[in-house]
């Protein structure tokens, strides 16, 4: 199975329609949707529509904390991102809304994890963003394979036979062998807002039968994603960051 792995949306039209164009002919068999489909950008509607259209089709979709915050307002956020969500709300249809508060928190598909952020507390929202904060997935799953987002920033861990964590390179592009001796945890990077230094949108495709997990990164309009941003008024920060990527 061919699963594609996208996640931190963050209702960026141009960026999640290149990715699935980018993904059309890659023998696809599966989505997994990591969370977060709204926040920071400027086609909410649109993003959640899609994200809906591929879970009628058999896509997998969890919650992101954006995605929860659309029904919980108490949600921690830092002010940009709060004032987005209040944006976003009233724009949402009723269905739309009740689609992001019903995603569940976590996915397991055999010895395969998906979750938002950490997975020792998927509801907390925590940052796996070194190899010390990569320990306490690994301690609360027993999953072979761990796929999260909420970071912006592709990262790969394994542990080993020896419960030692390291952190791994990743070729662009290319596949990585997913050895069996060890456990993996990847942060896949954002479609919709990198911030990696580079303003691609980023995704990964894994492949079980081959055990391979390839990170990609795929070019948008990002220009008209700003245009959109500074048109309805929202945050200049949010245009930079597209920009830079940063």
């Amino acid at each position: 199975m061919r699963i594609a792995i996208l996640t931190d949306i963050h209702a960026n039209r141009e960026a999640f329609q290149s990715v699935l164009t980018d993904l059309s002919d890659r023998g696809i068999d599966r989505y997994a949707l990591l969370g977060d489909i709204v926040g920071y950008g400027p086609d909410p509607e649109w993003c959640v529509d899609r994200a809906m259209e591929l879970v009628a089709a058999g896509a997998w979709c969890i919650k992101g904390n954006h995605d929860s915050a659309i029904a919980n307002p108490a949600e921690s956020l830092n002010i940009t991102a709060r004032r987005i969500v209040n944006w976003t709300r009233p724009i949402l249809s009723d269905e739309q809304r009740e689609f992001l508060d019903r995603l569940p928190l976590t996915k397991q598909l055999d010895d395969i994890l998906f979750v938002h952020a950490s997975a020792n507390d998927p509801a907390d929202w925590n940052y796996v963003s070194s190899e010390t904060r990569a320990i306490g997935s690994f301690e609360v799953s027993k999953a072979r394979l761990i796929f999260c987002g909420h970071c912006h920033v592709p990262t790969l861990f394994s542990e080993d036979l020896g419960g030692r964590i390291k952190q791994q390179r990743i070729p662009p592009g290319m596949a990585i062998p997913l050895i069996r001796t060890r456990r993996w945890l990847a942060v896949i990077g954002s479609v919709g807002q990198p911030r990696d230094g580079e303003p691609q949108a980023a995704y990964a495709i894994l492949d079980t039968d081959t055990n391979e997990l390839t990170f990609r990164r795929i070019a948008y309009d990002v220009s008209a994603t700003v245009s959109k941003i500074r048109r309805l008024g929202l945050p200049e920060s949010l245009a930079i960051r597209l920009n830079t990527g940063a």
